[in-house]
């Protein structure tokens, strides 16, 4: 809003002193990281306290693990503090008239009341299952296929594969004849990958028709794909947050990474210099993220060992449902392996563990496991039992776990940038 207030000024002739400051991007990501670490922090320890009030505490099962039970009654559905502490300066700051901030937002509310949601009927319903599983799908489902239509089917989202001049018309060749004809931009259903000369995939490789029918089988398979990394982020991220802080410290290493590859992106000098794809527009969630990070380091205050709050799947649903869309947006989605590998290997666990007790179960009549527990991290923490896996031979403390597995996304997160050069 400050920003379209100043625009306005600034076209009536009104120069505010310092009003200039709005118009570079810099400036913004850093005044919506500050002012989401300010809410986070302060606005965060009224919402503990209500919550608190409420009696919104967690319900915890006893799984044998160490220090588990402490945290019986610590409040949950803080959620609620990283949501209002991303979404009130993204309102302040942002182009709300850009329609990457437009996507990131509905996608934020609308994670956001999934996680509600199911943390509701959880709390207040004292339903420990919460949403079903098909339910939750179907309605992260149903955003991710919004936002795959909107990437295919909106002219604000285009690409310039060959950032050399602004001037330049470039219309794709197997594109329909359109309005995007006289414009030097493109829709495409090429993405970002590391390793290949060009630095580039294009879906259309995937398509096994040509002509015009091969041209709408691109973007069906595109919009698969995005369906299908906005839900399993969504999901990863939900699985990872189970210790104090692993959940939200990891999502801030990922913000940061994706709030650089927004910047890049979105500037055509530095595409130009880094031979990247230049996507107009796209620096905007550099903005964004910068207020999503801001809000993550202002909960840590909270989050970190021993938890005051947790941030139950009001947050965690959220959040990976923010990173997915953002990886699909500046067209990074085959990087979230690498970029997001701690949730990778966290749903991973989950996904391998239940497939080979069930394979177990059939052949020997009795289920066997490969982890001690799933997901991953509570493996580190259990003892006792036979499993494929044998390290550690004694549990390790949450503390620790979550300080190492933070390095490895630190260290996956220096991998992925580095993969710009890598070709």
């Amino acid at each position: 809003m400050i920003y379209h207030i100043l625009e306005y000024l600034r076209e009536a002739g009104v120069d505010l002193p310092g009003s200039g400051l709005f118009g570079y991007l810099s400036f913004r990501a850093i005044a919506a990281f500050t002012t989401a670490l300010l809410i986070s922090i302060f606005a965060g320890k009224r919402i503990i306290g209500w919550l608190q009030k409420k009696q919104i505490g967690e319900t915890i099962r006893d799984l044998g693990l160490e220090g588990q039970m402490q945290k019986k009654g610590t409040p949950t559905m803080g959620g609620i503090i990283i949501f209002v502490a991303i979404v009130i300066p993204v309102l302040l700051i942002a182009d709300l008239a850009n329609i990457y901030t437009i996507l990131l937002l509905l996608s934020t509310v609308w994670f956001f009341l999934i996680g509600f949601t199911d943390d509701y009927i959880k709390v207040f319903k004292k339903n420990k299952e919460g949403m079903s599983e098909r339910s939750k799908l179907a309605a992260q489902g149903a955003m991710a296929l919004a936002i795959g239509l909107a990437v295919c089917f909106s002219s604000d989202i285009v690409v310039r594969e060959t950032p050399d001049q602004e001037s330049n018309v470039t219309v794709s060749a197997d594109a329909p004849v359109s309005d995007n004809a006289k414009q030097d931009v493109i829709k495409s259903t090429k993405t970002t990958i590391p390793f290949v000369k060009s630095h580039e995939f294009d879906y259309k490789l995937l398509s096994p028709f040509k002509g015009k029918f091969g041209w709408y089988t691109k973007w069906a398979i595109y919009v698969l794909m995005i369906v299908i990394v906005i839900t399993a982020c969504s999901n990863g991220v939900n699985l990872t947050d189970g210790m104090d802080g692993l959940a939200a410290g990891t999502s801030a290493i990922v913000g940061v990474v994706l709030g650089i590859f927004a910047w890049l992106g979105g500037n055509i000098l530095n595409a130009e210099y880094l031979n990247i794809m230049y996507i107009p527009g796209s620096g905007e969630v550099a903005v964004f993220m910068s207020a999503l990070v801001g809000a993550l380091i202002g909960f840590l205050w909270y989050n970190t060992y021993p938890a005051q709050v947790f941030m139950g799947d009001t947050g965690s649903l959220m959040l990976g449902g923010i990173i997915g869309v953002t990886a699909v947006l500046i067209r990074k989605e085959l990087l979230i392996p690498i970029l997001c590998g701690v949730f990778f290997a966290e749903s991973v666990s989950v996904i391998l563990q239940r497939g080979y007790f069930k394979y177990t179960k059939r052949k020997y009549g009795e289920g066997r496991r490969i982890f001690r527990m799933a997901p991953l991290h509570h493996h580190y923490q259990k003892e006792g039992i036979p499993t494929v896996v044998k390290w550690p031979g004694k549990p390790i403390p949450e503390a620790k776990i979550v300080t190492r597995f933070w390095i490895v996304g630190m260290i996956l997160a220096v991998i992925t940038i580095a993969l710009l050069k890598v070709r």
